[in-house]
């Protein structure tokens, strides 16, 4: 019954909220969502990377209502309200969200080696100073500053990752492209030398036919044909037609 109440006071605060809220502040936040690093799905949410799946499903309840097109004049709150539907689904799904948070956490081991070679080199530094007085690594992560370099460092590998998976892609197509023409060239060739047969059983018949009348008539002088002379060959290395000698 305690849960029940609190859900309907939530949802009392949640209207309540929203009809405070201007035409302006709801078309700054289309603009906002469609400004957005578009391979983070915190950053359309605008949650932390230690946000939990109930976290993530309250705020995109707040935000979705936010810019839903049936509120929002903006021209492109269809674009944005389907934006936020992604990034939770995202971050709701296993798969998706461990992908990203590994991303974070190379990032963090990145920017926290960094930060050791820097106190390292520079032992008069405010950050050196700042160790020295006690205050700890993680205090120093849950630091506005930190957080904006980690961001940024997520974005960073994000990117890389993108852009490897894209390369992948296109190899991938490539490959397959290249397959493919193989394959047809191969059915083309196969193709024609099947016709080339088909056209050579055919005229089979008349080639023999041919080959018959070939083997009847091919020696034998047709009548009323003249012969040509006949060569007398006296001389093994000539041949010449022996002429008429007058004797007398």
């Amino acid at each position: 019954m305690g849960e029940s109440n609190s859900s309907v006071d939530e949802d009392l605060l949640l209207k309540e909220f929203f009809a405070e809220v201007s035409e302006v502040e709801r078309d700054n936040e289309v603009i906002r969502i469609l400004s957005c690093f578009k391979l983070n799905p915190f950053e359309f949410l605008k949650l932390p990377f230690d946000s939990s799946p109930e976290d993530v499903k309250k705020q995109y309840r707040k935000l979705s209502l936010m810019v839903h097109p049936d509120k929002c004049k903006h021209p492109q709150a269809k674009e944005a309200f389907g934006v936020l539907a992604k990034a939770q689904q995202q971050l709701l799904d296993q798969q998706e969200r461990d992908y990203v948070l590994s991303q974070v956490t190379s990032a963090k081991e990145e920017l926290r080696a960094k930060r050791k070679k820097q106190l390292k080199k520079d032992t008069a530094s405010k950050l050196k100073s700042l160790v020295d007085e006690g205050k700890s690594e993680q205090e120093y992560e849950q630091s506005e500053e930190f957080q904006q370099e980690l961001k940024l460092k997520v974005r960073e590998l994000l990117t890389e990752q993108e852009w490897r998976r894209r390369k992948m892609a296109m190899r991938i197509s490539e490959e397959e492209g290249r397959l493919k023409k193989d394959e047809e060239e191969q059915k083309e060739m196969w193709k024609r030398k099947r016709e080339h047969e088909e056209q050579w059983e055919g005229t089979r018949e008349k080639r023999v036919s041919s080959w018959r009348d070939f083997m009847k008539s091919g020696k034998k002088t047709k009548k009323g044909e003249l012969r040509p002379p006949k060569l007398k060959t006296e001389d093994p290395n000539k041949s010449y037609v022996q002429r008429p000698v007058k004797r007398g």
